[in-house]
């Protein structure tokens, strides 16, 4: 019989642990909203609005980009360089890079990303206006994209 209750309470101490475990174990984190909208002007190269969505995982942050730019000529897998800045509230910069983008045909709106970042708990991003908000280097020509309005719905905010 004693091996009985000792087999017992090792059982409910074991659950007891696991339940605790998840109670203090860390959170992937949320970002919201999940997707803004903002209107670029990439000179040349055209402009319009730009769907940025974003994600988070701890104190790492992912920010895709579908614009409303275009390439006279189709663009390989992968091939975009691309530097994205938003304004922190309260002062200075989140900045997200990558070299992720699907194919893209001639004439047809570029995607970028997922473009990589760090965050922290509390940031809200939003356009950066201070100066190239947007940037990508296509085949070794560089396209600056200015943010002309604010995200809509408003700021990320990552948690």
């Amino acid at each position: 019989m004693r091996s009985r209750s000792t087999l017992g309470t090792v059982a409910v101490l074991t659950g007891a642990l696991a339940a605790a475990g998840l109670a203090f174990a860390p959170t992937a984190g949320a970002v919201s909203p999940g997707s803004a909208s903002a209107q670029y002007d990439c000179g040349s190269w055209g402009g319009g609005t730009a769907n940025i969505t974003a994600t988070q995982s701890g104190t790492s942050a992912t920010m895709t980009i579908s614009t409303a730019v275009t390439t006279p000529i189709p663009v390989g897998a992968d091939q975009i360089n691309a530097t994205l800045t938003l304004a922190k509230a309260g002062g200075g910069t989140r900045v997200f890079t990558g070299k992720k983008n699907p194919a893209v045909g001639a004439g047809q709106p570029v995607t970028i990303g997922p473009l990589s970042g760090t965050v922290a708990s509390g940031d809200s991003l939003n356009s950066y206006f201070a100066g190239v908000a947007l940037k990508m280097v296509i085949f070794g020509v560089t396209v600056n994209c200015d943010a002309v309005t604010s995200q809509t719905p408003g700021p990320f905010v990552f948690s």
